[in-house]
């Protein structure tokens, strides 16, 4: 095995500036008319670890040429197939910063497979297991007639699943990147949401499921961010109408309001729950694994990055990035995901050619 050294991305002013000044309506303009994609549903039968035998419908979306070599792309627990805008889907996808003409991940250069995860739909109230997902993606290559991907770039939970797969299916991965995410939930983030969890259940019991979906996804929302990015971006608290109002709470109540029209309970509990089971041996990755890891990710310490990096048994490297914004650096460091991204995969197409 050999690893490369550990380089640190900075996050600085300019940085953030980049990443709040994107806007993705202005780009989905440049390129959509160019890009076009295909959206696909099929039903297969899949045996789930803790819940049998089900007939799953899998939703994908390819953007890209199919006859370019191919690459998974998967994100956290609220993301979805649609990873960009294109001319025949111009809505914004969740990953317009790295997909696009000239971006990191260019569909004129590979063609691109996203897919719902299994269980978002909120129509399977099961345990699901992140190797259960590996085990749809396989199953959704098989009926796209994809023997082997280029590459499976994961963040978050999607770095999960993308070790799971390596594991599990390593005969049709030419390399993974994992961002954000390692081989075990860390028991002091899966503490964090177990009590998110709680928080969906007492607002069933007061028949407002809603508002206490709304309540979990404002407290993930502060384990995703980091206490420095809310001092310099939020004020001291104000006394407003005879009580105490904090600076963020408007923020975390629109990210609560927003999440609840796209996500029904059900579905969060089941996805919140199979973060925390993952279980995935290195030692049975002997494949190339670019993981990433962020300094200030509270979810993910950069400690279990390396105690994966020293167990995998293919050719690995860890590169380490420092920002403001914790867990959610895949989202908004754009400039220092894109060069991590484009580091692995033309090292890809330069031992292909």
């Amino acid at each position: 095995m050999s690893f490369a050294p550990v380089s640190a991305a900075t996050s600085d002013a300019a940085t953030a500036e980049r990443a709040d000044a994107f806007d993705p309506v202005v780009h989905a303009a440049v390129f959509s008319h160019v890009l076009h994609a295909q959206r696909g549903e099929c039903t297969v039968e899949l045996d789930l670890r803790h819940a049998g035998t089900r007939r799953i419908a899998l939703r994908y979306e390819i953007l890209g040429d199919r006859t370019l070599p191919a690459v998974f792309v998967a994100g956290g627990i609220s993301a979805h197939r649609h990873l960009a805008a294109s001319a025949t889907f111009p809505e914004n996808g969740w990953w317009e910063q790295q997909i696009g003409t000239g971006k990191a991940l260019d569909p004129r250069e590979r063609c691109l497979i996203g897919f719902d995860w299994i269980g978002a739909d909120g129509s399977l109230d099961a345990p699901l297991d992140p190797a259960d997902q590996a085990d749809a993606i396989a199953a959704l290559l098989d009926v796209l007639h994809v023997s082997r991907l280029q590459a499976f770039v994961g963040c978050s939970y999607g770095a999960m699943v993308g070790l799971q797969f390596a594991a599990r299916h390593g005969s049709r991965l030419e390399q993974l990147v994992a961002i954000s995410g390692v081989h075990r939930a860390h028991p002091y983030a899966s503490a964090w949401r177990a009590l998110q969890r709680r928080a969906v259940a007492l607002g069933a019991l007061q028949c407002d499921e809603t508002h206490g979906l709304a309540l979990a996804r404002q407290l993930a929302i502060l384990s995703y961010r980091t206490p420095e990015e809310f001092a310099a971006r939020f004020e001291p608290a104000q006394v407003s109408e005879g009580r105490v109002r904090v600076g963020a709470e408007d923020y975390l109540d629109h990210c609560g309001a927003a999440y609840v029209q796209r996500t029904s309970p059900t579905a969060y509990l089941r996805l919140s729950e199979s973060i925390d089971l993952q279980d995935v041996d290195p030692t049975a990755i002997r494949l190339p694994v670019t993981v990433v890891a962020v300094a200030e990710d509270r979810l993910v310490p950069v400690s279990d990055a390396y105690d994966l990096v020293e167990r995998l048994r293919g050719e690995t490297r860890l590169r380490v990035v420092r920002s403001l914004y914790g867990h959610d650096a895949f989202l908004k460091e754009e400039r220092a995901i894109a060069e991590l991204l484009c580091e692995a995969l033309d090292d890809v197409l330069e031992v292909a050619a």
